[in-house]
């Protein structure tokens, strides 16, 4: 019972993993079928991206056959997660003790904005709120001076995302130990406090304090990709082997010597004037010459890419990350592999395509016991809804100069 991005996400690596992932959605679907680009309604490129290898089951919750009929599904389910709040989720009788009392081995998780015991439990939480909450933006505002910025990808819904993923398959090892199902929260509020302190409560880590938040390496207006001669270049020369490697590659060994690149510590207490420097030194080769001298000094560098760039990266290309499948009603696609490998028990090699609105209600109906009198009476009152049959889609040109399909074959259409 998940949309948008921060429980789809999740599920979307559990489908990868190899969880048979029912998504229930509403008559009017998950939000970002509506976001485009598409080729079709409701199959917005999110979406696509985020629903793959999950069966599309429509029910219309607020009538009280339709829960009953969820409630069905659930009996022989592992795991119930959802990110609607939790007062919605008792409202629709779909609380932990609702359906526990159908399925005692139950893993009940729930994404939600904040952890349930504080003063902010019922409050809506949306990925730009928690990213202004959790000090985002003010941290953008340091760093770049100007007017406060959230960070331009779904920064909370992802972390919080993943957190939901680990605590479902510790909650299902915990069951395999005790027999028990649980209830699990899973706040995006506290996981991105988590996120954002980890590297910011600085002085702040101390009682009495030791001066402000913020780590400065982090925040120094300096730390961006580096300009070079023609272009820019991402480079980080971090312990003091790189420092000296850096200094000798480029004739200038004696510099180590110098007071503010001597140590860790006072590189970190000059970081300023250190990447100041840095910088200035960028701009006197060309990018092609700085990687050359880098890569041959073993100092970390790497390109500085946009999405473009990404899908045609040597390194995606020849591993497959990003390769292109064929959906049935979408044509030719691009997406990403999962990003793990496993040497014993690899996750499927090929995910199925996100499903149409709709798509396998029917059928996952009828294989949780509903009886076809039972579901004809949903379907009449419209208390489910089944996709219509598929039009085969016209064949999509592929752009093998843009993507690979290298050890990822199309999946078949479903």
């Amino acid at each position: 019972m998940t949309s948008v991005v921060m429980g789809p996400f999740a599920t979307q690596i559990l489908a990868g993993l190899g969880a048979d992932v029912l998504k229930i959605e509403p008559p009017e679907g998950d939000n970002m079928r509506h976001v485009g680009p598409m080729r079709n309604p409701a199959m917005g490129h999110i979406f696509l991206q985020a629903n793959q290898s999950k069966r599309s089951v429509v029910l219309d919750l607020k009538q009280p056959a339709a829960r009953d009929a969820l409630l069905r599904l659930a009996e022989g389910c592992d795991v119930l997660i959802s990110n609607i709040r939790p007062q919605a989720m008792a409202r629709l009788g779909l609380a932990y003790e609702d359906v526990a009392a159908r399925n005692p081995r139950i893993i009940h998780v729930s994404c939600c904005g904040f952890d349930q015991r504080g003063p902010y439990a019922a409050l809506p939480a949306y990925d730009d709120l928690i990213q202004g909450a959790t000090g985002v933006p003010w941290l953008a505002q340091q760093y770049g001076g100007g007017e406060p910025a959230y960070a331009p990808m779904t920064l909370g819904d992802r972390v919080t995302g993943l957190h939901a993923v680990y605590a479902v398959t510790a909650a299902l090892y915990a069951r395999q130990q005790t027999g028990q199902g649980q209830a699990v929260v899973v706040p995006m509020f506290e996981a991105m406090t988590q996120f954002i302190l980890g590297d910011h409560m600085a002085g702040l880590s101390f009682a009495p304090q030791l001066g402000g938040p913020g780590y400065a390496r982090l925040l120094t207006a300096h730390r961006r990709p580096y300009r070079t001669r023609d272009g820019y270049l991402c480079v980080l020369i971090y312990n003091d082997k790189h420092w000296h490697s850096f200094f000798a590659a480029i004739g200038q060994s004696a510099r180590m010597d110098e007071p503010m690149f001597a140590t860790h510590s006072q590189r970190a207490l000059h970081i300023d004037a250190v990447y100041a420097e840095v910088a200035r030194l960028m701009r006197e080769r060309s990018t092609t010459e700085w990687r050359a001298l880098l890569d041959a000094a073993d100092v970390p560098n790497m390109p500085m890419l946009s999405p473009e760039d990404l899908i045609v990266d040597p390194q995606h290309l020849a591993t497959g990350f990003v390769h292109e499948i064929d959906h049935p009603s979408e044509g030719r696609l691009r997406t990403t592999a999962s990003p793990t490998h496993w040497s014993a028990t690899p996750p499927a090699a090929q995910a199925t395509p996100a499903p149409r609105l709709g798509e396998h209600t029917l059928q996952v109906l009828r294989d949780a016991g509903l009886s076809e009198a039972e579901i004809a009476t949903l379907q009449a009152s419209r208390a489910c809804l089944q996709a219509a049959p598929l039009q085969p889609a016209a064949p999509q040109a592929s752009t093998p100069t843009t993507a690979s399909t290298q050890g990822n074959p199309p999946c078949p259409a479903t």
